[in-house]
């Protein structure tokens, strides 16, 4: 009879009816109120990947310190109870690794972080373990945390870094060549393309830098606020040619106007 129930137990564990506690360190993308006392939160973990969690207790002693550690960007290290069966964790326990931004707070940063975790928000949705892709940004979290010059040009010259990791980046860009951007095929080219979804000459120019300079050259190229922006709404152009998932970014217009 016992050695029933604990073949039952262990089936029900492994479909998933029986959480599992987990550890794992974690990018926070973005969060949610779900109500007075609770919070979701995406994050993109070392271990499962993406992961929804659903945070109780908000509402009372542990609320400032869950806010602060689950802003865009901070690198968590997280307890969960794990269902595979379900799509919403549960959270056991928290603690912060590292906050690009700081406690006491960077407007600057802020705003960057605040606009890529909406972007990795919609671009990032395998519920696997993709560690080149995590330490890739794990990696430029630190290095921005760091960063005290070129910070302007960070969110460019992370998108641009990323789209390697996401199996679309360009092909052709040169540090000086008057081409134009092809957004379907992802290549810089010399004659503009039949299908007309092509960026003009001067922001391919831009693009161009970006995508065949390393990110200490980068962080140097002289933009003006208008040449910031409308390089950036190129790059995410691109993406959405590629991530249908890619929503209208809010933030970017709080980014905008930083950089104005």
């Amino acid at each position: 009879m016992k050695t029933g129930i604990i073949i039952a137990i262990k089936c029900l564990n492994l479909n998933g009816f029986i959480p599992m506690i987990e550890t794992s360190s974690a990018i926070v993308l973005r969060q949610f109120k779900y109500s007075d006392t609770g919070i979701i939160t995406h994050l993109f973990t070392e271990k499962f990947g993406r992961m929804t969690v659903m945070v109780k207790g908000t509402g009372g002693r542990k609320s400032e310190k869950h806010r602060s550690y689950l802003q865009p960007l901070n690198v968590v290290n997280v307890t969960i109870y794990n269902r595979s069966a379900r799509e919403i964790q549960q959270l056991k326990d928290i603690s912060l690794l590292f906050s690009p931004a700081g406690f006491s707070g960077n407007p600057v940063k802020s705003a960057i972080a605040l606009f890529l975790g909406e972007v990795l928000y919609s671009v990032l949705r395998e519920e696997t373990p993709l560690p080149d892709l995590y330490e890739y940004i794990f990696s430029s979290i630190n290095w921005f945390g760091n960063l005290e010059e070129g910070i302007p040009n960070f969110h460019i010259a992370f998108l641009a870094g990323l789209c390697s990791y996401l199996g679309i980046e360009p092909s052709g860009s040169k540090p000086e060549g008057d081409m134009v951007f092809d957004y379907l095929n992802g290549t810089f080219c010399s004659i503009p393309p039949a299908h007309g979804n092509y960026e003009g000459r001067y922001v391919s120019a831009i693009l161009s830098s970006v995508f065949s300079s390393s990110w200490d050259e980068i962080k140097n190229i002289p933009l003006t606020g208008a040449d910031r922006n409308e390089a950036l709404s190129a790059i995410l152009k691109y993406y959405s040619f590629h991530f249908p998932s890619l929503r209208k970014i809010n933030s970017i217009e709080v980014l905008k106007q930083v950089f104005q």
